[in-house]
């Protein structure tokens, strides 16, 4: 009797502990609505020693575009001899789970990520039944516990020979009736049981990563809409500032270069003068898809302020760069619009060869802009 006793009070306290670690995770994931930042404080909170305490976590998003489902973040070790230094350091660090989240900042801005959580990255899946396990799991709604039979019948599937899967939980993420995700929680190095209590508790933890998700994609919905130019559909001056710092994070964080390009219309007060304000209007948005058509796919274009716009050109090197700006400039210079022949002049600037922070890079972009115009107009010149 004293033995069971026993043992209900053990199931009490950490029963106990787990609803008491998903409210003070509730509490963090409501300090941001950003989605990578949201989805660190969830698997972070089902690997943590104060949390659900599995030894893995990963979360696939599905990118309906793209017909992808795509490795988002893993957290946990990568090699089960990776896993004792990794704990130790947490235990000689008494870092508890608050500390362990604020890590993500620092992880960010490192060159290395995290063997595991680049590994996971690295992972796509294509969105149809070849994917295998993947694919069928995230049309069922409810938790998955793969043991046992199924488990050796899984054992030459791509997900579970990827990601070295024995004993798992598998959840699909349901948004507005629509499957948007999967976690997946392992003991890859412990091989410890999965009980029926981590199960309810991690059904719990599911629910409230839903949720908290739906609110951050509902919030970069409203993000969208706000940074959106109504007269050219572009976007505008502060989501040009807020792609910037998130751009310029990702190549820090993954050592690739990125450069920008600041462009003005040339002697566009005089067309305004000549023709209007509405005809200038329209000039502006003929101009704008101009740009949308000679840019590539991954650039991200803004209207800038007024008759200027700003591009910022991904894992682009000064030199691809000049390419890119020179077919813009001819392209706009070739082309009749709005009955008129515009031309532009073009200030381009580029990390890391220019700077590692984004107002210096902007302010070298602008310099090259106005030296573009002292020197004549309608060419692109570099940043110095």
């Amino acid at each position: 009797m004293e033995e069971e006793i026993k043992k209900i009070k053990e199931e009490l306290e950490k029963t106990r502990s787990q609803l008491y670690i998903l409210y003070e995770l509730n509490k963090a994931m409501r300090t941001t609505l950003r989605l990578e930042e949201i989805v660190y404080i969830i698997l972070t909170g089902l690997t943590a020693h104060e949390g659900l305490s599995f030894n893995r976590a990963i979360l696939f998003l599905v990118d309906n575009d793209a017909k992808k489902i795509n490795g988002f973040m893993g957290i946990g070790p990568m090699y089960m001899q990776e896993a004792t230094s990794i704990w130790r350091s947490i235990e000689q660090q008494k870092m508890d789970l608050y500390d362990l989240i604020k890590t993500y900042h620092r992880i960010k801005e490192e060159t290395v990520k995290p063997k595991f959580m680049e590994y996971v990255q690295s992972l796509s899946f294509d969105l149809n039944e070849a994917s295998g396990f993947l694919y069928s799991a995230l049309w069922e709604r409810g938790t998955l516990h793969i043991k046992d039979g199924k488990a050796i019948e899984l054992k030459e599937d791509p997900l579970t020979v990827k990601l070295q899967l024995g004993e798992f939980l598998i959840a699909s993420l349901w948004i507005k009736d629509k499957p948007e995700g999967i976690i997946i929680v392992d003991n890859y190095v412990t091989k410890k049981p999965i009980n029926d209590a981590d199960i309810r508790i991690f059904n719990m933890f599911v629910e409230q990563a839903a949720g908290a998700i739906e609110n951050s994609q509902a919030f970069e919905d409203t993000l969208i809409m706000a940074h959106t130019d109504t007269l050219t559909s572009l976007w505008n001056h502060g989501y040009f500032q807020y792609k910037l710092d998130e751009e310029l994070l990702k190549a820090k964080s993954k050592n690739y270069p990125i450069s920008i390009l600041m462009i003005d219309l040339d002697d566009f007060k005089k067309f305004n003068d000549a023709y209007g304000h509405i005809q200038g209007d329209e000039a502006l948005r003929k101009v704008s898809e101009q740009l949308k058509k000679t840019a590539r796919d991954i650039d991200i274009i803004c209207r800038y302020g007024g008759e200027e716009f700003s591009v910022v050109l991904p894992f682009t090197t000064k030199e691809e760069a000049l390419d890119i700006a020179e077919r813009i400039r001819k392209s706009l210079a070739e082309n009749n619009i709005a009955g008129y022949r515009f031309t532009v002049s073009i200030g381009l600037s580029s990390y890391p060869k220019d700077g590692t922070e984004k107002d210096g890079l902007i302010k070298k972009a602008d310099m090259a802009l106005y030296k573009a115009k002292r020197e004549g107009k309608n060419r692109v010149e570099l940043a110095f």
